[in-house]
């Protein structure tokens, strides 16, 4: 058996429905489509949201772009000690300077890159070292894209670092990493497995984001 939506009508707002959509579009540095949201709906504008969004998309966009030495360079501008307090994204970011430069057909360039940034985290065991020797893996292919790794050369991977960027950035703001409705999927997802689990047949199905879109 599924919920009936009718059930849930006045527990959520349409205010609050417009604060999880608002809250997306800011995290995710829509500035543009965050304030013409803010305007049409007659929300009131927090005090710190365009400045948020300003100082973040740059280094979003350039993760995008693959010049992860800009957003480097940026991030320890806008807060010197988040990449040193956030070693995975560091690694990340450092790795997606090296997949452009084995992109680039610069190989002279990535090797001292890997040697001088990479190799002191091939020295944790176990937390880095698959990856790295994946990464070195790419300079065997002639056409990387068309090796076994060419996921690291993918948009996608950019989008990853990005997002774990951007939520590092947003966390050291004392901001929330995730958006409201990231965490309200992720309740809905866990309430919903335990209510099947525990109820069955007789309990809602799992609910998942596929299935509901396409209801």
């Amino acid at each position: 058996m599924d919920v009936d939506p009718r059930l849930f009508e006045n527990v959520v707002s349409d205010g609050e429905v417009r604060k999880i959509v608002l809250s997306y579009l800011v995290h995710n540095c829509f500035k543009e489509t965050a304030e013409t949201f803010i305007a049409c709906s007659g929300m009131k504008r927090t005090a710190d949201c365009s400045v948020d969004i300003d100082k973040r998309k740059p280094i979003y966009n350039h993760v995008l772009e693959g010049n992860a030495s800009k957003a480097i360079e940026l991030t320890n501008q806008l807060a010197v000690d988040l990449l040193t307090s956030n070693p995975d994204v560091h690694f990340d970011l450092l790795t997606l300077h090296f997949i452009e430069l084995v992109r680039a057909k610069d190989c002279a360039s990535a090797l001292e890159f890997a040697q001088k940034e990479l190799r002191p985290f091939g020295k944790q065991q176990g937390r880095y070292l698959d990856k790295l020797q994946d990464c070195m893996a790419l300079l065997a292919y002639e056409n990387p894209e068309t090796s076994p790794m060419f996921n690291y050369l993918s948009p996608e991977y950019r989008h990853s670092v990005a997002d774990a960027l951007n939520s590092a950035v947003l966390a050291h703001a004392n901001l929330p990493s995730y958006t409201s409705m990231e965490r309200l999927l992720q309740h809905t997802t866990v309430v919903r497995q335990r209510l099947h689990q525990e109820l069955g047949k007789d309990g809602p199905p799992i609910f998942t984001l596929k299935a509901f879109l396409k209801s």
